[in-house]
């Protein structure tokens, strides 16, 4: 392992034998390194004794972090000659055990990481989390779990595409986690949890929805479950935390992105329609550029994979800097609360995974994330 020289010609400081707290994947995304240094320059600023292991081109990176000293002061370079392509299939990816993501995926996998970050292939992160990492003893599937913005702040979704059809079980531990997710990002107390359904009626959803409902009411979780919620209840902040299975979420994640867009796409036509129109943007300005911080994309950057071994966050391949940092605070912030333990502890709550529900529908099936 080398260090990372900075411009007065000091080096990096080596974490501490208990190791990293972070290995950062710095090949990966459309715009790496230069976006994913820049990022580390924002994170040093708000976690100056984070530990981050930087894996990927060791000269071109040394070369980056020599201009950039505050991310150098928290950086230890490891070398990969490879980085793994963003439209490779993750089978292929598996292959390649010298790829920046996969050397930084092996850094978790053997204790000398708490998490991962990276920008890269999804579907490539995603196998090697599973088959590297591995899931946690209590958890049958991990999920991918994101933050959105609502009408009350912002909400937590998950399952967002890496299990396609879910057992009520599984419905369950994903409540589990999407609550531990939300009280260690969002910092919220007591975060309410719904089912995402065709209706709120309690008659309403196939059998695998009504028995996870069922199932969540005997829980330690029934405080906080709110019951079943509609697809317009993500965005009106009904409650904190969403829970489905992959095949809807990413449905909806995707139905949510189009939407963004085109009313950003319908303001630029109605605000360039004519004279009258240019003049009224100039006096609704202000306030069009408050709307644009809160859904700026890059506030909410970082979809997490939980049920592993360890932290694994995936960063939107195009984002720039900021958005970068904000997905290294999302993992940060996990590995500081001990996310895994809040899981543990609250699975512990629950029935052996061996007591079947009656009725209870087949095993899960893995898909396909962020795409």
């Amino acid at each position: 392992m080398s260090q990372a020289s900075t411009p007065e010609g000091s080096t990096a400081s080596v974490p501490p034998a208990s190791g990293f707290d972070l290995a950062i994947d710095a090949m990966g995304g459309d715009n790496a390194p230069e976006s994913v240094l820049d990022g580390l320059e924002l994170v040093a600023e708000r976690h100056p004794k984070a530990r981050i292991l930087l894996v990927g081109d060791e000269v071109r990176l040394g070369a980056l972090l020599s201009r950039r000293p505050k991310a150098a002061r928290i950086c230890s370079l490891r070398h990969a000659p490879d980085a793994v392509p963003g439209d490779m299939k993750p089978t292929a990816a598996l292959r390649m055990r010298q790829s920046s993501m996969r050397i930084a995926i092996d850094a978790v996998a053997a204790g000398e990481a708490a998490g991962v970050v990276s920008a890269g292939n999804t579907g490539a992160l995603m196998a090697l989390g599973k088959i590297v990492v591995k899931t946690l003893p209590e958890i049958d599937r991990p999920a991918l779990a994101a933050i959105g913005p609502s009408a009350r702040g912002e909400v937590v979704l998950l399952d967002l595409g890496a299990n396609v059809t879910c057992e009520p079980r599984n419905l369950v531990e994903f409540a589990v986690m999407g609550d531990a997710f939300a009280r260690v990002v969002l910092g919220l107390p007591e975060p309410s949890i719904g089912l995402l359904n065709v209706g709120s009626e309690e008659l309403k959803g196939d059998d695998r929805v009504r028995q996870a409902a069922e199932m969540l009411r005997d829980s330690v979780l029934a405080p906080n479950f709110h019951g079943f919620v509609e697809g317009h209840d993500i965005t009106a902040g009904t409650v904190d935390v969403v829970v489905t299975d992959g095949f809807t979420g990413n449905i909806a994640l995707k139905t949510g992105e189009g939407a963004f867009k085109l009313m950003g796409g319908l303001l630029k036509q109605v605000f360039t329609s004519s004279l009258m129109a240019k003049l009224g943007y100039l006096l609704a300005k202000p306030a069009l550029e408050r709307l644009r911080d809160f859904m700026d994309p890059r506030r909410y950057n970082g979809a997490v994979l939980i049920g592993l071994n360890g932290v694994v966050v995936k960063s939107h391949g195009g984002t720039d800097g900021v958005g970068f940092a904000h997905a290294v605070d999302v993992a940060m912030d996990m590995v500081e609360h001990r996310f895994n333990q809040r899981i543990r502890e609250k699975l512990a709550t629950l029935p052996p995974k061996g007591r079947a529900v009656e009725g209870e529908a087949g095993p899960a099936t893995s898909g396909v994330g962020l795409g």
